[in-house]
């Protein structure tokens, strides 16, 4: 007969254990966050607000977000890079967009309202596109309801695609016409073709026509370039771009570039601080032990703003003259990756993280936007 004592402590024992294994369990195949069908979302402000101290959580849930706009009825976009538009709101929905290929930095990325938006509801979108066998980067523009994307029109195709370095933003400029940024799709001498769409900021009409005042009689506004991020224009009129340097072993060199019509910004002839004849240098870089891998970008009050990926962090700095001052870190290493940013109705900033690119450390409710006041 087995001792009373000893058999309780054994069936105790084995209840733990169980326990213990279910959790366990639990814990590796649990769901990951991706999985919901759609974001968290809280509605985001349309008035100015009293200065914040630290920036405000606006939606969770998303996955690998490269691009945020806003509506004029407030609801927020975001691209995600796998092929889905997220609107976000009250009524959080997604959107499929077709023939969107992800691989390595390719996918959906880029996006932009037509300027006319509330009378055309026209809406450009910058992606990866495999059809019929063939892959390539080009804008897409469609009539969107707020439910659905109708009528595709291709802007621009035959960008040159790549694992990375497909640049992808887009934006109207002051001038009524759609700047497109690409990369060199890891290959560089192509950056300095002007025949090549790849490594170049383009300018087309909102129709993709070429117009007649651009330097080179195509749709090249400005070339050189690896990979272009972000673009946005000041208060003065005047084009910015952030730009990713050189990868690899060999990191570092990331710049901030005042974009001019027909210039040469030097990838790969020069980078850093190196000069040329007939070549721009950037106007601030980070030099060649420091990354930055800068993404999207904004200016507010003379101030330009740009999110860091690699960096993990925001960087300022304030413009005189067409120079840059000393350059600020915020938040550096506390929300991981960061890429879309995006002034907001309420003159607010709203930026994305991108932990969920394969190059993140995953933090709960990844990824996100956040929304700051600086």
């Amino acid at each position: 007969m087995k001792h009373p004592v000893l058999w309780g402590v054994g069936v105790v024992a084995f209840m733990i254990l169980c326990v213990v294994g279910y959790r366990l369990y639990s814990q590796r195949f649990a769901p990951t966050p991706e999985t919901s069908s759609e974001p968290k979302t809280v509605v985001v402000p349309q008035t100015p607000s009293s200065t914040a101290s630290a920036p405000e959580v606006v939606a969770t849930g998303l996955d690998t977000p490269w691009t945020i706009a806003f509506l004029p009825n407030g609801e927020m976009l975001a691209t995600e890079r796998k092929g889905t538009l997220r609107v976000l709101g009250s009524s959080p929905r997604s959107i499929q967009v077709p023939n969107v290929v992800e691989s390595g930095e390719s996918g959906l990325t880029g996006m932009t309202l037509h300027p006319e938006f509330s009378k055309n509801q026209y809406l450009y979108l910058y992606y990866t596109a495999k059809i019929d066998g063939k892959t390539d980067n080009r804008v897409v523009r469609y009539h969107f309801d707020g439910d659905s994307l109708k009528d595709p029109t291709v802007i621009v195709s035959g960008i040159p695609s790549g694992s990375n370095h497909n640049g992808g933003q887009i934006a109207f400029g002051p001038d009524g016409k759609l700047y497109v940024c690409t990369g060199d799709a890891e290959k560089s001498a192509s950056a300095q073709d002007k025949n090549i769409l790849g490594g170049k900021i383009l300018r087309v009409n909102d129709d993709g026509s070429i117009p007649s005042d651009n330097p080179f009689g195509n749709s090249v506004y400005s070339y050189g370039h690896r990979n272009p991020q972000g673009i946005v224009w000041d208060e003065q009129g005047r084009l910015w771009a952030t730009e990713h340097g050189r990868s690899g072993l060999s990191t570092g060199y990331d710049e901030l570039n005042l974009v001019e019509k027909g210039e040469n910004y030097g990838w790969p002839t020069i980078q850093g601080n190196q000069q040329k004849e007939g070549i721009r240098s950037p106007i601030a870089q980070s030099g060649p032990t420091t990354t930055w891998a800068p993404a999207g970008i904004v200016s507010k009050n003379g101030t330009l703003y740009f999110a860091g990926l690699r960096g993990q962090a925001i960087y300022s700095t304030t413009i005189t003259d067409g120079k840059a001052g000393m350059l600020q870190a915020h938040f550096k290493e506390t929300y991981g990756r960061l890429r879309a940013m995006v002034l907001g109705p309420d003159g607010a900033i709203y930026f994305s993280t991108s932990n969920r690119d394969g190059r993140g450390a995953v933090k709960e409710g990844d990824d996100k936007v956040y929304r700051w006041m600086p």
